[in-house]
């Protein structure tokens, strides 16, 4: 029998099948549609995250750059320096004026330098009163001037630190603030806020980011004392210096006007005389090395063939065969000195067999590790160029300083040891052992700038093991002369020498004053040592068991007299050569620099050989006849 539900095609169970399609098809379309709401939620939510975060950034970053700060030296001064949107450089100097000149930096922003030490009540500019004011002044700043690039490179490179360090607490605050309010709203409060302010999110934004950005900029220089004064004449005292074009403000344009061309003649002065001390290098410098060349080569032609195979020639007296052999060939006869018979035992007519000798092993020999050494530069930084000059010229490969660099330790002085740093060419390792002079800040500058600083352990460069420390002594010119550091000279002397015999392979002891090294020289552990600190040269000379050089001031340094601008004494630098080989000094090079700017480089001299003192022997001994004394072992400590 059939069924009739499933005959009829028109029952009730096809339209309940259909409408259970439909209603799938329904919810597949719903949740299609709720997936892409979803997806371009959090599309917007990220988008609006990524915005708020830009913005973020870009206060940020404006605020930490128009804010950024800091206080450094100024010629003889300190000053603090502040970012500025004026598009102005400003020098401000209190009651005097400023002075000002277009800022090479983009997007109109500029640095105003506020000198800390003009007093509010100067107000006489009458000629003695001013030329004693500056008298002091002249030459630190005439030193400033010849190398302004230094300081204007340590200025930059602490106010993009400065930038960077309130970019990111700007930013730091910012991210904290907005987690902290979102954590305090609530997620409910946030939806409904949200809700309220989305339609006006970006122009609420941008804003935002358009007031506090101009607020910022406003702030950095919205005292009219920063702005530059377009309309006012540069000053013609500075044309054809690197502050031509500068403007000049209140009082300071009366004293720069009238007593402005001493100083800019003093640059001036200065600057010729170095240029034509290198120059005067250069051609001294290439003639000397002429004469070296030309020198050896005649040596070489002078000499065996190179290559040459054969025996060394032996003194005379003694034999050219080891001992025990009989001599061969047409070797003399050593008793009778007559010629020995080359065709004894032979028959009549033979030709005697000349037997050849190998040549013997040659021991590669290595390039000499080439030293510039200066020392006692005290500021001069007109010598720096030069410095320059000879370590290029001489090809050095490393520079070593013998301390002094400054004339007091100040932190005003930080131009002095950049420009002497950045005088050495790239890549060229530039060791310090600092002086008396010189102090804790002074030192920490010279490092930062790229100096290696001894401080009483070993060190390798260029293959040399070196050895050095600070000054026992501290020297304050007009305050209270010299004292000592905490530790005495003896002392330092000691401990240097234990750290030498230690190590056992020191080869060079860099120290400023000379008595500190006694101690090691006389240990034997030390076989070089190289000082200044007397602003005399003492060409090399044993001490103890090793050799010490001291050299004079390459500052030109002399008693009573300024080191700033032209010498007022000769100026001395000197190349010595180093056999890696040998681990022994060669020779030495003195280049001196004139009063006049005229340079004197003498011939390689002979670096001098330690003669070591004979061992004791037993009373009544006798030291057999061609015994030499040997070399001392170092004495332990």
């Amino acid at each position: 029998m059939t069924d009739p539900t499933s005959a009829d095609p028109s029952g009730a169970a096809m339209p309940a099948r259909r409408a259970g399609a439909a209603l799938r098809r329904v919810r597949a379309r719903g949740g299609q549609v709720l997936g892409a709401l979803r997806e371009r939620a959090r599309g917007v939510r990220w988008g609006r995250t990524v915005l708020v975060g830009l913005v973020a950034v870009l206060v940020s970053v404006v605020t930490g750059v128009t804010t950024a700060s800091v206080d450094m030296s100024l010629g003889p001064h300190t000053a603090r320096y502040d970012v500025t949107t004026d598009a102005t450089i400003t020098v401000d100097l209190g009651p005097l004026g400023t002075l000002q000149i277009d800022s090479p930096l983009p997007l109109t922003l500029g640095v105003r330098a506020t000198v800390q030490e003009i007093p509010d009540d100067l107000t006489e500019i009458d000629q003695a009163t001013t030329l004693q004011a500056l008298s002091g002044d002249l030459q630190t700043y005439l030193a400033f001037f010849t190398g302004p690039q230094a300081t204007l490179t340590d200025v930059a490179r602490a106010l993009l630190l400065d930038a960077a360090r309130r970019s990111f607490l700007t930013l730091v605050l910012l991210v904290g603030g907005w987690a902290a309010g979102r954590a305090l709203l609530g997620e409910a409060r946030r939806g409904e806020l949200g809700a309220r302010v989305r339609s006006y999110a970006r122009p609420l934004i941008a804003g935002g980011t358009v007031v506090v950005v101009a607020a910022t900029v406003l702030t950095s220089s919205s005292d009219q004392r920063h702005l530059a004064d377009g309309s006012r004449p540069a000053s013609a005292v500075f044309d054809g210096t690197p502050l031509e074009g500068a403007r000049v403000t209140g009082r300071l344009g009366g004293v720069i006007d009238t007593y402005g061309g001493y100083v800019v003649d003093a640059l001036r002065t200065n600057t010729e005389f170095y240029e034509a001390a290198d120059a005067a290098l250069t051609v001294q410098w290439e003639a000397r090395a002429a004469a070296i060349a030309e020198q050896e080569e005649r040596d070489a032609l002078a000499g065996a063939p190179q290559g040459a195979a054969g025996p060394t020639p032996a003194p005379t007296g003694e034999p050219t065969t080891g001992p025990g052999d009989a001599p061969t060939g047409a070797a003399a006869d050593q008793t009778s000195g007559e010629p020995a018979d080359a065709t004894a035992g032979e028959p009549a007519g033979a030709v005697a067999e000349v037997p050849t000798m190998a040549p013997a092993p040659q021991r590669e020999q290595a390039e000499p590790v080439v030293l510039l050494v200066v020392s006692d530069l005290h500021c001069n930084v007109g010598m720096a160029t030069v410095i320059g000059s000879l370590a290029r010229l001489s090809a050095a490969d490393v520079v070593l300083d013998a301390g002094d660099t400054t004339m007091n330790g100040t932190t005003v002085e930080q131009y002095c040891v950049t420009t002497f740093a950045r005088a050495v060419p790239s890549g060229v390792p530039l060791v310090v052992s600092p002086g008396n002079h010189d102090s804790a800040e002074t030192t920490a500058m010279y490092a930062r700038a790229g100096a290696t600083i001894l401080d009483g352990h070993v060190v390798d460069v260029e293959g040399m093991r070196l050895l050095g420390d600070d000054d026992p002594n501290a020297t304050r010119v007009g305050a209270g002369g010299t004292a000592s550091r905490g530790e005495s000279a003896a002392a330092m002397g000691e401990r240097l020498a234990d750290v030498a015999c230690d190590a056992g392979d020191v080869d060079l002891l860099l120290i400023h004053t000379p008595a500190v090294g006694d101690a090691a020289l006389d240990s034997g552990c030390v076989p070089a040592q190289i000082s200044g600190h007397f602003h005399q040269r003492t060409d090399p000379e044993q001490i103890g068991l090793g050799v010490r050089y001291i050299s004079a001031s390459t500052a030109g340094a002399t008693l009573g007299a300024a080191t700033l601008g032209p010498l007022n004494g000769t100026a001395e630098m000197t190349v010595l050569r180093w056999d890696p080989t040998g681990r022994t000094f060669l020779d030495y090079q003195v280049v001196s620099v004139h009063t006049d700017a005229s340079v004197e480089v003498t011939a390689r001299l002979p670096w001098p050989v330690v003669e070591l003192p004979a061992p004791a022997e037993p009373e009544g001994a006798q030291t057999p006849p061609g015994v030499a004394a040997g070399r001392l072992t170092p004495s332990p400590r």
